[in-house]
């Protein structure tokens, strides 16, 4: 029967069990998946971000041998620093001594390995549970507004951060009975320039494109649009039209735009895009999002690079009754390009 002191051992240790609940199967997320945040683990509690102006300049002629100009004395830029500190989500359970007294070896499997097992399920329960927190993040900053879990609380606001206004919802008209030819073609088109003028040199021409993340009566709407799918008629792909066009939670490609019916938590509401609205971001923009991982807090990650995930197991001491298992994640959800961040809705 396995005991309390099993925690003794040196699997249970920070580095171990770092290692074990990195590599444990996380619940999928559209966006954590997509790639678009680029992973930034820091030394520090917080950032330090510059932004310029950022703008293109052409390079006014010069005498062979003299000096360069430099480049911000040409321009006249001036960077503008700014420290940002990350947050701290923090998830715990706790195994009690009358649970592992069930616990028994079996056949060639010590009581060890059957600990390990019941740890690695809890803990994959509470990384559930924070990844389903950092995709909330990951949709607050595709947005440039990261909320806390109440779904009201800001945590970042990279618009007021930055002194940029947050351009206007772009109205698609698309419950219009009689649409004027192209208009949805012309608002795609709109949402491209935009964004691309806007990146500041972020938008690589071949390689970046718009994605907008759709509710379902906006992504709805938008398929059965005459406009789009006239679009597939007659074309090699008239054939999705029969099959999984506009089917719940795909995406299509419109107007040089990837559509997609975004899936959150099958509430509706806790990690979601409203029904009736489409959030528009770049893919494949580097240096455009970032998810910077700060350090723990324990004396052993100070100054550490920090991680995804850091569990850290606290056992009772005194009366060897339980033992606590906490895992904790320090992010930020970091927006560098706001200005590219466009949103739209049905009518």
């Amino acid at each position: 029967m396995a005991t309390m002191d099993i925690f003794n051992n040196d699997a249970f240790g920070l580095v171990e069990m770092t290692d074990a609940v990195e590599k444990l199967d996380y619940q999928p997320r559209f966006l954590g998946q997509l790639g678009i945040f680029q992973p930034r683990p820091v030394r520090t509690v917080s950032v330090a971000v510059e932004k310029k102006a950022g703008v293109l300049a052409l390079v006014p002629t010069s005498a062979r041998g003299a000096p360069p100009t430099p480049r911000r004395e040409r321009a006249g830029e001036r960077a503008d620093i700014r420290d940002f500190r990350a947050v701290r989500i923090a998830e715990q359970d706790t195994i009690t001594a009358d649970e592992l007294s069930g616990i028994r070896a079996f056949g060639t499997e010590s009581e060890l390995v059957q600990v390990m097992d019941e740890v690695a399920d809890r803990y994959l329960k509470l990384e559930r549970d924070i990844e389903t927190t950092l995709e909330h993040m990951r949709l607050g900053a595709v947005q440039g507004i990261v909320y806390d879990s109440d779904g009201a609380t800001e945590l970042f606001n990279w618009f007021d951060s930055w002194g940029i206004a947050q351009p206007a919802e772009v109205d698609f008209d698309l419950d219009n009975a009689t649409p004027a030819s192209g208009a949805v073609r012309i608002l795609c088109n709109q949402i491209i320039r935009s964004m691309a003028r806007a990146s500041k040199g972020a938008w690589v021409e071949g390689q970046s494109y718009v994605m907008g993340l759709c509710g379902d009566t906006f992504f709805d709407q938008l398929t059965a649009h005459s406009e789009v799918r006239s679009t597939y008629l007659n074309q090699a792909e008239a054939s999705e039209l029969r099959n999984d066009f506009g089917a719940p939670f795909g995406q299509v490609r419109y107007g040089g735009i990837t559509w997609v019916n975004y899936r959150g938590t099958d509430d509706g509401s806790t990690v979601a895009v409203p029904a009736t609205k489409v959030k528009f971001f770049p893919v494949r923009a580097p240096g455009v999002f970032e998810h910077v991982m700060a350090p723990g807090e324990t004396m052993s990650t100070v100054n550490q690079p920090g991680r995804l995930f850091m569990p850290l197991i606290v056992p009772d001491d005194k009366r060897q009754m339980f033992v606590d298992l906490e895992l904790y994640s320090y992010p930020l959800m970091l927006c560098t390009r706001p200005e590219m961040l466009l949103r739209g809705k049905n009518t």
